[in-house]
């Protein structure tokens, strides 16, 4: 599939932009403000104009940023910029008639001797108002972000000129604006009449309105550089951080055979990759009747809103197949959307738009629910992708975010504790005062400080791109509005981990991962994206990257830390160590060669990947094992609560290894047999006696582990929705079957004629039992193993049969405080060759983030 994804990137990037002539226009204007005579290029090759010939009045200096952030792989256009000490303008010539995206680029940083943390500014382009006492370093600040765009649509100015004006503020002393980069480009018309969320039967009319983009997800799927838009080079992101609580539903992409044809809508509306990922909410009735899609952002109060929702559905092909309601703030905006009868067809695009007056509101919910009223065959909701816009007729300006109150205390917190001889280990926020050191070493420390005291990475983002987006709504907080991060794995849990596994600093993280370059990435998920990396002069790692900005995340990276800090199995993937710093978080592990189990049962590229039943059976036992020692070798019962087979990752040598454990669970006794505990998993895996009762037990990892076990069988996800309803749940299906006698119609194909009748007889009734809807009615993990073992014995030996294999106690320990030998540690990874480490293949080498089927 890797090549199928890789040509359509090329055939967006390259045909669409040509076939969507409407949407570029050669009066477009990139400018980098303080660029010198001949421009410059930025890091996808766009070539960036100087601005001084549209600078028409007012005082104003050029100058370069003290300092680059690490998260700016291209100097253009955020090194440069041009300081206004008094009102200023630019002129720029346009068409009346036409929209035109006006895009604002900032970057706030120490220019020469104008500190970014005293500008406080206004923008207007001619009678509208953009920004009013905007401060890029507070907004920076709040949303943890090192720089900042602001995208606007200006409706139809009906003047031949476009005036933009940036004034310092009067409320503040030695006050000035700034800007680095400028971006105008006629649109094509994109909006139109909407209705009004709340108001039956009334429609909104946006065609002269002006529009502030403030939020704009590929649901579902990865994502979009501007140069992978559709001609209008947008930047589109992954939704994950926004979902709110452990609902997410599963993700979903279209099938090679299907086509993406937009009929008679324009292209440019949204590019082919957002139109062939979706999230919907998978096809378990019960569970879909009980929670709502959801999705939250922040946004200013007191404001209108236009949201428009992409749809595309390249699964069904009927209407009245899946038909759901939407609710936009607790408010019905469209009682049946059904997506097929909306578009005509499979595989056809389309959209909607809902105009909402967010009153009071400083957030913005838009959730999905199955409409039964309407008798749909399926209990179900998608959404492809999604654009928020603050419209207004004169005024689009909001005030600055304010940091959270845990963001404000993590940095009053790093002041006092900050040193200048740990500036090459920490780097920390300072205040203004600084005293005792003189000459250069004190104008080094200031320049350094100053600058860390604007500069925030942003949070879980393409680093290579600059993100406009404000802030990523938190997923299941109520108490803040999440405007920072200050979040910090207990000092406790940081001092027991680091005795036992190895710090990293942010800058060590950095350079294994080429300051967390795109191109390394190798999965993403609502914990953040996995990088891949090197460390110690070619040692390979994985690491895992948090998102700052998503609570759940700092939860799971805690559990991870507590976890695996002190456990050693040969059926576990090991934690390297760990960083926590400058309020980034990262995990570094075990590189795994061969990826996930699941890519080698049904996604693999290569005819080679294939696994035999030998294969599938070592792999299935080693994970046994694994699940084994949780339950019961370490000090206390850990159950792991997302077993499936993108939790399972394979070493060079095919040895498999459980990984993933944020959702894990321990008891010091579980005398009640049992933890009480909200429902979180994966659907397709999840137990329904714990789903029912929400009441977790060892019991629960070996219901997943049957699923798994099916997998390996079937070669199939654990749910496709595509498939005729019966077959949906490979768990149901494959019971049915085998109650049946006609398991062997659904096997692999791959498995007809290698698979010895007594261990495929063994192998299915020790999954039957694991599957079994009363746990009580589960084998152990420890009886599981005996039985894989056992198929193990009839499949190599069907005639004399051997002993299993016991198992050995040198295979694991638990970790006490006093052993922290990283050298035995080193011995005994599982890395992948260079060629692994540099292969295109982003599905080869993944963590379970990158799983289709997810349920956190």
């Amino acid at each position: 599939m890797q090549w199928h994804t890789t040509l359509v990137y090329l055939f967006a990037a390259i045909c669409l932009p040509l076939a969507s002539n409407a949407a570029v226009d050669k009066d477009s204007l990139m400018l980098g403000c303080g660029l010198g005579e001949g421009g410059g290029k930025d890091s996808e090759g766009r070539e960036w104009s100087p601005d001084k010939k549209y600078l028409t009045g007012g005082n104003s200096v050029t100058s370069k940023a003290s300092f680059q952030d690490p998260s700016l792989s291209s100097e253009v256009p955020y090194m440069t910029s041009r300081v206004f000490t008094s009102e200023s303008t630019y002129k720029f010539p346009i068409q009346g008639t036409k929209r035109y995206w006006l895009r604002l680029y900032f970057y706030p940083s120490v220019y020469s001797t104008f500190d970014a943390s005293n500008s406080f500014f206004s923008v207007t382009a001619n009678d509208v108002t953009l920004l009013s006492n905007f401060s890029a370093s507070i907004t920076c600040q709040a949303l943890s972000q090192a720089y900042i765009d602001r995208e606007y649509s200006l409706a139809p100015l009906n003047t031949d000129t476009l005036t933009l004006s940036f004034k310092p503020s009067d409320k503040h002393p030695n006050a000035f604006a700034f800007v680095n980069g400028i971006e105008l480009t006629p649109m094509p018309d994109l909006f139109d009449s909407a209705p009004l969320v709340g108001y039956s039967d009334q429609t909104f009319d946006t065609k002269s309105l002006h529009l502030q983009t403030m939020f704009r997800l590929n649901v579902g799927g990865q994502f979009i550089s501007p140069l992978q838009d559709s001609g209008l080079s947008r930047t589109w992101y992954d939704d994950t951080p926004y979902l709110f609580g452990s609902g997410v539903g599963v993700t979903n992409q279209a099938a090679k055979d299907v086509k993406i044809d937009y009929k008679t809508m324009p292209q440019y509306v949204a590019p082919t990759n957002v139109y062939a990922t979706s999230r919907s909410m998978g096809n378990v009735k019960d569970i879909n009747m009980g929670y709502n899609l959801t999705w939250v952002f922040q946004v200013d109060p007191n404001s209108m809103y236009l949201t428009r929702l992409h749809f595309c559905d390249f699964f069904y092909n009927k209407v009245n197949e899946i038909v759901f309601k939407i609710y936009i703030n607790n408010q019905t905006a469209q009682g049946d959307a059904d997506v097929i009868g909306w578009a005509g067809g499979i595989g056809v695009p389309t959209y909607k738009d809902y105009v909402i007056y967010g009153k009071g509101l400083e957030e913005l919910w838009v959730a999905l629910h199955p409409a039964p009223e309407t008798k749909p065959e399926f209990f179900d909701a998608l959404l492809n992708g999604v654009e928020v816009f603050k419209i207004n007729e004169t005024d689009l300006s909001g005030p600055n975010p304010k940091p959270s109150d845990m963001l404000m205390k993590h940095e009053e917190q790093a002041a006092k504790s900050f040193e200048p001889e740990h500036i090459t280990k920490r780097t920390f926020v300072i205040g203004s005062a600084a005293g005792g050191a003189a000459g250069f070493a004190l104008v080094a420390a200031l320049c350094v400080a100053v600058h860390q005291r604007t500069r925030k990475k942003a949070p879980g983002t393409c680093t290579n791109t600059s993100s406009w987006l404000p802030l990523y709504g938190n997923s299941n907080t109520t108490g803040t509005k999440g405007t920072g991060s200050g979040k910090s794995v207990g000092s406790g849990n940081l001092a027991m981990a680091q005795g036992l596994c190895r710090y990293f600093s942010l800058q060590d993280m950095m350079q294994a991962t080429n300051n967390f370059d795109e191109s390394n990435v190798i999965g993403v998920g609502g914990f953040g994206k996995v990088y891949k990396g090197v460390i110690d002069n070619g040692f390979k790692v994985a690491i895992k990257r948090s998102n700052p900005q998503s609570e759940q995340g700092v939860n799971e990276f805690q559990t991870e830390i507590e976890m695996l800090s002190k456990l050693r199995h040969k059926h576990l993937v090991s934690l390297i160590g760990f960083c926590e710093e400058e309020d980034e978080m990262c995990l570094v592990y075990d590189y795994m060669a061969h990826g996930t189990m699941r890519e080698h049962l049904y996604k693999g590229n290569k005819p080679l990947d294939t696994l035999t039943w030998k294969q599938r059976l070592e792999i299935c036992i080693g994970a046994a094992r694994g699940l084994h020692y949780l339950h019961t070798g370490a000090k206390y019962t850990i159950i792991h609560r997302d077993v499936k087979t993108t939790n399972i990752l394979l070493d060079e040598n095919w040895v498999a290894k459980v990984s993933d454990f944020g959702l894990s669970k321990t008891g010091p006794n579980m005398n009640q047999g049992h933890v009480s505990t909200v429902v979180k998993g994966s659907f397709g895996y999840l137990d329904p006696e714990y789903f029912r009762r929400q009441q977790l037990t060892e019991k629960s990892d070996v219901y997943s582990f049957g699923v798994v076990l099916f997998e390996a069988l079937c070669s199939r996800p654990a749910l496709n929705p595509s498939l005729p309803k019966e077959q949906v749940s490979l768990a149901e299906w494959v019971l049915y079957n085998k109650r049946k006698g006609t398991l062997e119609d659904i096997i692999d194909p791959n498995l007809k004629g290698q698979i010895r009748p007594e261990s495929l007889n063994k192998f299915a009734d020790a999954a039957e039992k694991c599957v079994s809807d009363l746990g009580s009615e589960r084998p152990s993990m420890n009886d599981l193993l005996w039985n894989l073992e056992f198929a193990l014995n009839l499949q190599e030996n069907p005639d004399g049969l051997t002993k299993a294999a016991p198992l050995e106690e040198s295979e694991f320990e638990e970790v006490s405080l006093g052993n922290s030998d990283m050298a035995a540690h080193y011995k005994n990874l599982s890395l992948g060759s260079e060629h692994d480490l540099n292969t295109g293949d982003n599905n080869a080498h993944i963590f379970s983030q990158i799983g289709t089927q997810k349920g956190r």
